[in-house]
């Protein structure tokens, strides 16, 4: 631009705003130490409470041997499809009972399922906490969308579908999936069981699973509890060829590297009952110490949210301090003055880990010289 303007004064206005409100974002490069520790940059080694890898699976020899291949190379359409897509689709479907689609990632398969399966004509009713995936989705899909407040099951009327997480990312409760799929009008009803699967139900099957609901369409991720990367889909056999024939996600990508299907399909047979229950076992003690101490936590499993306000940032630092990494969410993730630390449990967690965190978040959020200092 003319007259000394830069051509980006725009974006880096939009940037100064950003950090001006204090909602910056940074990066920080980790070095995985075991299942549950990581060094930070400067090599500070810390105790993990912030990650999704919730059987303790990512770094699992069996997943790191698979991971060992090169991309794909093209879409699987084109001549990107591997023998190791089609057995973990085939695995996943025998585990699932029903057809899988495979997508790069759980954000692709939502977006991939709302604009493939619904349009204009569709009325799709939403969960208000439901992710940005979802209502990315629906937003791209064109149809009519209501928002019903969070776990909710009064569905309006005439509504082709509804949209729900089985386990909330950031609340970690459940949604009331036996209620939904009882909706007058008998609206699909489409379940992302993004944190779920591996983790709860029989087999590890998710949310809806555990309350003996079979959802019209299920997507589930698989670098979670899985321990590898990217997604799936799991619904009626009409499902997987509108997705395949039509899904914009799904045809206009590389595929995933055959290697991250073969550690998905390790991190399948890996995620045993056995894990899932010393998974629950930390997490019940976890939730049984947190109320001996005193610190109000939400939800019902390995997400733990404790709400702690505008200072939640400073408070994450402190416990960063104490060597705990714990993820701090304020907004836009969740509403202003809903700012929590988001603790999350892996089944490698030790009882010495989960009782060490149990007095560091006491000391951060109960202590007010702690709070006000932050």
């Amino acid at each position: 631009m003319g007259n000394g303007v830069s051509r980006y004064a725009a974006w880096r206005e939009r940037a100064d705003a950003i950090e001006r409100e204090g909602l910056k974002r940074t990066l920080r490069a980790l070095v995985p130490v075991g299942q549950t520790r990581a060094a930070l940059p400067g090599g500070r080694v810390c105790d993990l409470f912030s990650s999704n890898d919730y059987l303790g699976l990512a770094e699992h020899p069996a997943i790191r041997a698979a991971m060992a291949s090169g991309g794909a190379g093209a879409a699987r359409l084109i001549s990107g499809n591997r023998r190791g897509h089609d057995a973990l689709e085939d695995a996943l479907g025998a585990w699932m009972g029903r057809p899988v689609t495979l997508f790069g990632s759980g954000y692709l398969a939502n977006l991939a399922v709302f604009t493939a399966l619904f349009g204009a004509g569709d009325h799709v009713v939403s969960d208000a906490l439901n992710h940005a995936s979802i209502i990315d989705g629906l937003r791209l899909s064109r149809c009519a969308r209501s928002v019903m407040p969070h776990g909710s099951v009064g569905v309006p009327a005439g509504a082709t579908a509804i949209a729900v997480e089985g386990l909330y990312s950031m609340d970690g409760d459940f949604a009331p999936v036996v209620e939904l799929a009882a909706a007058p009008g008998a609206p699909l009803l489409v379940v992302d069981e993004a944190h779920a699967v591996g983790c709860i139900g029989p087999g590890g099957k998710g949310v809806a699973a555990l309350a003996g609901v079979t959802p019209d369409v299920v997507v589930g991720t698989l670098g979670k509890a899985f321990g590898a990367a990217g997604a799936f889909v799991a619904g009626p056999p009409e499902v997987r060829e509108v997705l395949v024939s039509s899904a914009r996600p799904f045809i206009y990508t590389t595929g995933l590297p055959e290697g991250v299907a073969l550690a998905a399909l390790a991190g399948l047979r890996l995620a045993t009952d056995a894990r899932r229950e010393r998974l629950a076992a930390q997490v019940q003690r976890l939730r049984a110490g947190l109320r001996q101490v005193g610190v109000d936590a939400g939800g019902v499993a390995h997400i733990v949210p404790i709400r702690t306000g505008p200072n939640t940032m400073a408070l994450a630092a402190a416990l960063l301090e104490r060597g705990f990494l714990v993820g701090g969410v304020r907004y836009p993730t969740v509403a202003r003055g809903d700012e929590r630390l988001r603790v999350t449990v892996s089944a490698e967690h030790t009882d010495e880990q989960v009782d060490r965190l149990v007095e560091a978040l006491a000391v951060v959020t109960v202590d007010p010289n702690v709070r006000s200092a932050g």
